[in-house]
């Protein structure tokens, strides 16, 4: 549970312009938000653009991050979908070793009941042979899990050790956080949440952010799990401009377009995502000017 404390960076898959995964500048992302202070990296996320990569190219991709991470923070997978019998296949043939966690998010388009999504979490966790985090995310899912299905979950499965709650929902993230077992984390899915997660009690955040600013986001969270929240705010209300540019066309979108400003990677990605517009592009760059004169 402690590894997954503090600030996880939710890593973006770098492109060409041929849109074949660029490894060179995701080993350059990979170094940019290790020496930026995260405490952990999820691959293969929402923000890793998971759902347009084959299954070749997500085994090549872990193999990948596990040599360029190099046992410097841990790392987390994403290993999620609508089909639970797909999903137990996916793990049991996946090469998990440098692998310390699989996030599996809520399934989607199926609707399933409570009781659906809870023998859905606890069919996966019963086959993995590593921690699972929880990923509820019902903008993107149309799929809630509740707080009394999560807390079930956290209390019956011993190897789901978290969630990354990403509902925007603070009463039932309290709920979580008020009925959990002591050794299950409650984390925030969404940056512009970062504080108020933490300040009920959470135990960090999965950002977006971080792929682009780091530090300041380290810096953030540890100001807040030590309650030193008036640290914390400044930087929040420091980023708050760039952290709605981030979603404003969608993510990744938004922070792609920062790592290209930044001259981490290239400006791409597979369709059905396209680049921000020129104008988003433009507010972006002027938005990280301001920062850096902070």
């Amino acid at each position: 549970m402690k590894r997954f404390k503090g600030t996880g960076v939710a890593i973006v898959t770098p492109f060409k312009n041929d849109f074949s995964i660029d490894f060179a500048a995701f080993g350059r992302v990979i170094n940019h938000v290790i020496n930026g202070g995260v405490n952990y990296i999820v691959a293969m996320g929402t923000t890793g653009e998971s759902v347009t990569l084959t299954k070749d190219e997500k085994k090549a991709l872990v193999s990948f991050v596990v040599e360029a991470i190099d046992n410097r923070v841990p790392l987390v997978v994403g290993i999620g979908g609508n089909n639970t019998q797909d999903i137990i296949n996916c793990i049991r043939h996946a090469n998990l070793i440098g692998v310390d966690g699989i996030l599996s998010v809520a399934p989607y388009y199926n609707k399933p009941s409570q009781r659906g999504i809870f023998q859905h979490f606890k069919t996966i966790a019963t086959c993995s042979p590593i921690p699972v985090i929880l990923y509820n995310v019902p903008g993107r899912t149309s799929c809630n899990i509740s707080s009394d299905t999560c807390l079930e979950l956290a209390h019956e499965c011993e190897n789901i050790i978290a969630v990354k709650e990403a509902s925007g929902d603070i009463t039932q993230i309290m709920r979580i956080i008020k009925g959990k077992p002591e050794n299950f984390n409650v984390i925030s899915g969404d940056d512009m949440m970062t504080i108020p997660v933490i300040a009920a009690g959470g135990s960090g955040v999965i950002s977006v952010l971080a792929n682009a600013f780091p530090t300041q986001c380290s810096e953030l969270v540890s100001h807040s799990l030590k309650s030193n929240f008036k640290s914390a705010r400044e930087i929040q209300f420091r980023f708050l401009e760039i952290i709605d540019l981030l979603f404003i066309e969608g993510n990744p979108s938004g922070v792609k377009a920062m790592l290209n400003i930044m001259n981490l990677c290239q400006n791409n990605l597979r369709l059905p995502l396209v680049p921000v517009s020129r104008t988003i592009y433009s507010s972006i760059q002027k938005a990280i000017e301001e920062v850096n004169k902070c």
